[in-house]
């Protein structure tokens, strides 16, 4: 099981940003999950929301954003003691950062159209190619799943699941996908066995409890994502993989 650092480590550093992924690398955690929107000019960066009120304390909608616009955010608004300033990243620079990890979970947020997630994976593929072995790209848009496989891309792929629960096994194998990322609340022993019976790996979200992440460690998930990595790491102190 991978110990994977939620938007880099959201409650140990700003989450989304360059200091929190390095921040993972300092704590010897080599597995993260963080989200991937699309400004209008077409760069991508590294952003959950898609406005800045609540990490930035900014009301500035993403579809308003050039990548000009980047420098003058600061997600620090719940960080007052952090000592340098968090811009909103570029993908390629949070790249950078973590191009040793083993393991990667590239969230697409939800897109307007067919369009959109087509133009947004044209730009991602070639960004994503020189870590292709440690990256799957999840999304909970069809949409984005769907795009992948028209284009061909040979990377992994997880269906994301926090609601209707009942189709996923079935959705995210008619999407090919190889891995689903449960919602922690949805990740039911049954659940998780069915999952892997379909030959599926799974992840869960968010989990930050250490009594639920040592019962889902022993139902055998591939991957426990958490805002507290380095409280999870000094709990399975050694028993799972973190290279």
């Amino acid at each position: 099981m991978h110990i994977i650092g939620h938007r880099g480590a959201r409650g140990e550093a700003p989450e989304n940003t360059l200091g929190g992924f390095n921040y993972l690398k300092q704590i010897q955690i080599h597995a993260v999950e963080f989200d991937v929107r699309q400004l209008t000019d077409q760069h991508l960066v590294v952003i959950h929301d898609d406005n800045l009120k609540r990490t930035a304390g900014q009301n500035a909608p993403i579809e308003t954003w050039h990548i000009d616009d980047l420098i003058h955010h600061d997600h620090r608004v719940a960080w007052t003691d952090w000592q340098s300033p968090e811009p909103t990243p570029e993908l390629k620079d949070v790249l950078n950062i973590i191009a040793n990890f083993s393991h990667i979970e590239v969230e697409i947020k939800a897109v307007a159209s067919a369009d959109a997630a087509n133009q947004l994976v044209t730009s991602l593929l070639p960004q994503l190619s020189a870590l292709h072995d440690a990256v799957v790209i999840t999304s909970f848009d069809t949409q984005i799943l769907h795009a992948l496989n028209q284009q061909q891309a040979t990377f992994k792929k997880g269906l994301l699941i926090e609601s209707e629960p009942d189709q996923a096994i079935e959705l995210a194998q008619a999407l090919d996908c190889q891995q689903i990322g449960w919602m922690d609340a949805l990740a039911t022993a049954e659940r998780i066995k069915r999952t892997h019976d379909a030959g599926l790996k799974t992840s869960v979200w968010t989990v930050n409890d250490i009594a639920r992440a040592e019962a889902l460690y022993q139902l055998g998930i591939h991957g426990l994502i958490t805002d507290f990595p380095l409280h999870m790491k000094q709990h399975f102190n050694g028993r799972i993989h973190n290279s």
